[in-house]
């Protein structure tokens, strides 16, 4: 699938009828914090207190905040698409031959 079939498919399940654009952005900012909160508490289970946690779990909560993700580049009016080429642009230009721990230190 890609990117921006996922963003039109998940607007199915926004219920933003009438929403103001300034609170259908707020509830998606505060549900993608909290999406990956949720994400995280579960890696923290994993790591420090050696819960099991499955696979599926980890990603049920990634796609909770894909989904909060497309909610809130389809409020501003952006594609997914266009948001994941530019960010992999902006990586290849900060670390053109792949990661590199120094120049990650002295960025400018």
């Amino acid at each position: 699938m890609e990117l921006n079939e996922y963003q039109r498919m998940a607007q199915r399940t926004a219920g933003a009828g009438g929403r103001a654009h300034e609170r259908r952005l707020m509830v998606a900012a505060l549900g993608l914090a909290g999406e990956a909160g949720e994400f995280a508490n579960l890696v923290k289970k994993l790591t420090a207190h050696k819960h099991f946690i499955t696979n599926a779990e980890l990603a049920d909560e990634l796609g909770d905040v894909l989904w909060y993700l497309a909610e809130a580049a389809t409020v501003c009016g952006l594609d997914l698409d266009v948001i994941a080429y530019r960010n992999i642009e902006k990586l290849k230009e900060r670390y053109p031959k792949g990661f590199d721990p120094e120049r990650s230190r002295n960025r400018d």
